[in-house]
């Protein structure tokens, strides 16, 4: 027997991320917004215009697609994203942010060619391990190298812009995936080590990654320089207390705390709500993993499951590093937290990703 009925409970976590996350671009941009564009609410109409109502009609039409529709689509949006991720690239097609190249401008429309990465990757891995089948994916030839080839071709793109965040969170999403659909263990372990191995010639090679890395072993070595941007968060945290400053009272976002919109949110709500506002996003979370991942051990066909997995776990493990990061647990890295920092592309594709899973969520057997 199957269900028919959308997870209601999945739903509720994502609309209240979405409209929390509106909320506090709403707070921690005022300064931000009236300092860069001459309007206090630049920012928070710029995410309801761009992300939010765009985010709300795609989670309503990908609720209703049947999930299946997508298997048709895997190659042609794979394709698709490794054509873009090139772009960035191109000049006068890609635009440099900060010395990275990260977005893709073309006539009025720009966004960030990494987000429909993430979303393609999860599609195609799952109707590509879905066809396999389990013992073949176990295989080193049929399986595991196959794998490394399309996960490094991306992730090798994402690092050229760089975006180590990205890169990381990609690779996290892909294992997960990969590590579900049957995988040996002895290659799950293997990649484990390699990504770190890569990881600490990536920090060897570039010094701003080293600086990172220095600053999360020792926050104070240089607070105004490499260790300001993490240095302000945790005194934004801290300074919150159990039950925060209230809402719209953050000091820190009056220009000294970086991006308090977008990679830094976390530690604007912890110092305006506190203790207290972040257990609550991070319970939101925590429902948001449980209630996914459910639905994937219920999902009616192996690639429900994948799909499944594979859009839970983006979520999470991009939740996890944004708010590690600013919370001074791992070295920083900029990654936007899922569905509340400031961004239409990423909440665009997330709110596609959680349209294919509450869709999924109506099909699981009971």
């Amino acid at each position: 027997m199957k269900n028919k009925k959308i997870d209601k409970k999945l739903l509720s976590a994502i609309l209240t991320l979405t409209v929390f996350g509106l909320v506090m671009i709403a707070s921690a941009g005022v300064i931000y917004s009236k300092t860069r564009f001459g309007e206090s609410g630049y920012f928070f109409k710029h995410q309801l215009l761009y992300g939010f109502i765009p985010g709300l009609l795609i989670l309503y039409f990908f609720q209703r697609t049947d999930y299946h529709f997508w298997k048709k689509m895997a190659f042609p949006a794979i394709i698709g994203s490794l054509f873009f991720l090139i772009l960035v690239f191109v000049p006068g097609i890609g635009s440099e942010v900060y010395g990275a190249n990260r977005w893709i401008n073309l006539g009025p429309i720009s966004f960030q060619p990494s987000e429909m990465a993430k979303i393609s990757l999860i599609i195609y891995l799952a109707v590509w391990f879905e066809s396999k089948g389990k013992q073949k994916i176990k295989d080193i030839y049929e399986g595991l190298f196959p794998f490394l080839g399309i996960l490094g071709i991306i992730s090798f793109l994402v690092i050229k812009q760089p975006d180590t965040g990205t890169m990381g969170a990609i690779i996290m999403i892909a294992m997960s995936i990969f590590f579900v659909s049957g995988a040996r263990l002895s290659h799950i372990f293997g990649l484990i080590i390699a990504a770190l191995t890569g990881l600490m010639i990536l920090i060897k090679i570039e010094p701003y990654r080293m600086n990172r890395l220095l600053t999360f072993m020792n926050p104070e070595v240089d607070p105004q320089g490499i260790g300001y941007q993490i240095n302000q968060a945790l005194l934004a945290i801290g300074s919150g207390g159990i039950f925060g400053l209230g809402l719209g009272h953050s000091r820190q976002k009056f220009n000294y705390l970086p991006e308090p919109i977008g990679d830094s949110i976390f530690a604007v709500i912890g110092e305006e709500l506190g203790l207290v506002g972040a257990i609550f996003l991070i319970l939101l979370f925590v429902v948001v993993a449980f209630r996914g991942y459910r639905i994937a051990k219920n999902a009616p066909d192996e690639f429900g499951k994948l799909m499944a997995v594979g859009i839970t776990s983006w979520i999470v493990f991009q939740a996890f590093i944004n708010i590690a990061a600013i919370s001074g647990i791992i070295p920083l890295t900029g990654i936007p937290l899922p569905f509340v920092s400031y961004g239409g592309t990423s909440l665009i594709f997330l709110m596609a990703g959680a349209g294919i899973l509450l869709n999924i969520s109506k099909q699981t057997k009971i």
